[in-house]
């Protein structure tokens, strides 16, 4: 972040994020995005609150929750009622919910009952994860995948329309959210912290000296994978593609999650909180790969892009928007396209997308994202007492 952290100034605006996708001691996307907006917040003299399953650091509330098997950790919310009583007792100014379940009814009762605005950040594409998950080998295409999409997408669309705001980090998502009859859904990006995911993190010794450590010459192409083992990222794929690379080549993984992949040149490091330790990762390998075709964003690529590192992703969902123009981006899960995409990756054609990359990541510094959320926070704060005021309903509608 580009400003010193401060601390929060009495009176100041208070958010509340509700989320069951945080697990302590461990490292996510929802986990780095809630940090960096904290800290951003603080910054601007906001106060913020985390409410979440296990919950216990300072400005965090646990809301509790029953552990979700083969998940990496993560934990269902079950009282709604208790859950938004949590959220009452903190009082804040705006509510936002990082995920559309029981956290997700809970912040519409407690703002209702607060009469404050409340936000939804539509962090997963709940209607193609379903798609997938009930549909098995024929996912999307098969008629359970099918069935089980289509009734996703109506409750996320009767859950998402009860909000005053709701936040999308692509455009597509934003689009879809739209045909789904959320009008009030607005396309906001993530952020990337430039001052840690930096090309000044790329260190020779020790990209050489992981490799020894992990039994491959200092020659071998270094391709990194960081984030959750889950079957939606398709690890399993870029392992195979790897392989058929063959010697001289290695595909480091970081992370944890429910499917920890394999392959023969194939290792795995621990999850770490330390951005410090991700981000000389990412710096010092030679490409980024992400094969998951459902992501409403990338926070990993964007921060490998922030380290000059040439990214390759699948074209689908916000990876491939995010990635248009400026890494190479495969619309294909078949191994032998992607065993090219990482071959032509480590190329020197793929030097001047990692440049075009690392201006597209400062970009979306996280100073310039949270000054855009504080705004979309006090502009939807403004909007929600205007409706609230009496005589609202006869005054003329506002532009804006």
């Amino acid at each position: 972040m580009q400003r010193p952290p401060s601390p929060p100034v009495p009176g100041g605006l208070h958010l509340l994020d509700a989320t069951m996708f945080r697990t302590p001691g461990a490292s996510s996307g929802v986990q780095r995005v809630l940090a960096a907006k904290r800290e951003g917040l603080l910054a601007r003299g906001w106060r913020h609150t985390v409410l979440a399953p296990g919950a216990r650091g300072d400005g965090e509330i646990d809301c509790g929750g029953i552990p979700i098997p083969a998940s990496g950790g993560y934990r269902f919310v079950l009282r709604r009622r208790h859950a938004a009583r949590l959220i009452e007792q903190a009082a804040p100014d705006i509510v936002e919910a990082a995920d559309p379940y029981v956290l997700g009814w809970a912040v519409l009762d407690a703002s209702q009952r607060l009469k404050v605005p409340a936000v939804a950040f539509c962090h997963s594409d709940l209607p193609r994860w379903m798609a997938r998950l009930a549909g098995g080998a024929h996912g999307q295409d098969g008629l359970r995948g099918r069935h089980a999409e289509r009734h996703a997408a109506a409750y996320l669309a009767r859950l998402y329309e009860r909000y005053d705001l709701v936040l999308a980090p692509s455009r597509a998502m934003t689009k879809r959210l739209h045909e789904l009859g959320v009008p009030q859904a607005q396309h906001q990006p993530l952020g990337v912290d430039c001052t840690r995911f930096t090309p000044a993190a790329n260190s020779p010794r020790w990209r050489h000296e992981l490799l020894a450590r992990l039994g491959f010459p200092a020659t071998t192409r270094l391709f990194v994978y960081a984030g959750r083992f889950a079957p939606e990222k398709n690890l399993d794929l870029l392992a195979e593609a790897v392989d058929r690379l063959g010697p001289g080549h290695v595909l480091v993984v970081m992370g944890d999650g429910p499917r920890v992949p394999r392959g023969e040149r194939l290792r795995c490091l621990p999850s770490s909180r330390d951005t410090r330790r991700v981000a000389r990762l990412l710096a010092s390998a030679d490409a980024f790969v992400h094969a998951g075709d459902q992501e409403t964003f990338g926070l990993s690529a964007l921060e490998a892009m922030a380290c000059g590192t040439p990214v390759v992703v699948h074209a689908a969902g916000g990876l491939g928007e995010l990635a248009h123009g400026v890494g190479l981006t495969v619309p294909s899960r078949r191994v032998d396209v992607w065993t090219e995409a990482l071959r032509a990756a480590v190329g020197d054609g793929a030097r001047p997308l990692a440049s075009a990359g690392l201006a597209r990541a400062r970009a979306h510094d996280w100073d310039v994202v949270v000054e855009q959320l504080a705004a979309r926070y006090r502009l939807v704060m403004r909007d929600h007492r205007r409706a609230q005021a009496p005589g609202a309903l006869l005054a003329p509608p506002q532009l804006s």
